[in-house]
């Protein structure tokens, strides 16, 4: 599968199963790690209806009794919480090698009086599964293309699985769009000539995990895309505009015309009246791909 060595350096470095934002710098490790963290947590602020609507799929296809759900690459937790509700009976275990993200999704999950149920794991999975013990539902949200051999993960998640259970990965199947083609100021069109100038990363040509799914052993439920399209944006989509293209024209910053990056400039801004945190403008456009993929039942023996 397509890789690209930067960003793969950054998810050994920084350990987190998401690529919302390009443009982080190496070496800036804590402060890269924090501004992904915000990314993640304004993701769920603004994509909440999104995320229980994909937790409410996970349900129809989950087995019975959930007892343990597992979220591969869980970050902030925006999944784990999700499930957490979406299961009122079950334990989440939260596996990130971040201990930041960790730290964060803990305070998250007290705030929310879910705490009691949340299990937090910092492990590395490239190296090791780590010891979850048998699990009912796993997932794995835009974390599966980070890891450096997602075959052997996901027969990793089939043999952790008990018998029935279920997997549901997703994925990004593009950039996230905010921006209306006229913005009032600059050239239209610059969303788009921002993402053609995007270098190559994985998370804009995911691979199709059906393949891989069954390969691993797998039984393929469902695959479902599910579009994001939210206009007028809801409260908090500002900040996350602003989040995601500041990565965008820090990828960006030899490959846009002088006026393209002035204009980003214009909109990144804190305050005035072209910032993206003002504007009534804007809209959050996406579509994910998620699969539900079953470990077989036991064949009760002749």
């Amino acid at each position: 599968m397509a890789h690209d060595t930067h960003h793969h350096h950054h998810q050994q470095q920084h350990g987190h199963g998401h690529g919302h934002g390009p443009g982080h710098q190496d070496g800036d490790a804590p402060h890269d790690e924090a501004r992904m963290a915000e990314m993640l947590d304004l993701d769920a602020e603004v994509l909440g209806t999104y995320l229980d609507e994909l937790t409410a799929w996970v349900g129809r296809h989950a087995p019975d009794a959930v007892r343990t759900v597992l979220d591969i690459g869980a970050g902030t937790g925006t999944g784990s919480l999700a499930l957490a509700r979406r299961f009122p009976a079950a334990e989440v275990i939260a596996v990130d090698r971040s201990p930041l993200m960790l730290e964060r999704l803990r305070a998250t999950a007290d705030r929310q009086g879910l705490g009691g149920r949340l299990r937090a794991l910092a492990a590395d999975v490239d190296t090791a599964w780590p010891r979850t013990g048998p699990v009912d539902v796993a997932w794995a949200a835009l974390s599966m293309h980070h890891f450096a051999d997602p075959d052997r993960v996901l027969s990793d998640v089939h043999a952790a699985l008990n018998p029935g259970g279920l997997l549901t990965v997703v994925e990004m199947d593009s950039l996230p769009r905010f921006l209306p083609d006229d913005l009032g100021l600059g050239r239209p069109g610059l969303e788009s000539r921002c993402h053609r100038a995007m270098p190559e990363a994985p998370w804009s040509q995911h691979p199709d995990w059906r393949g891989p799914l069954e390969r691993a052993g797998f039984e393929i439920v469902e695959q479902r895309v599910m579009p994001v399209a939210l206009d007028p944006a809801p409260a908090g989509a500002g900040r996350y505009a602003r989040a995601f293209l500041s990565g965008v024209r820090g990828a960006l910053t030899d490959r846009l015309g002088a006026d393209d990056l002035a204009t980003l400039d214009r909109l990144l801004a804190d305050d005035g009246p072209d910032a993206l945190v003002r504007r009534t403008d804007l809209a959050v456009r996406g579509s994910r791909t998620a699969w539900a993929a079953r470990r077989r039942p036991d064949r009760p023996s002749a």
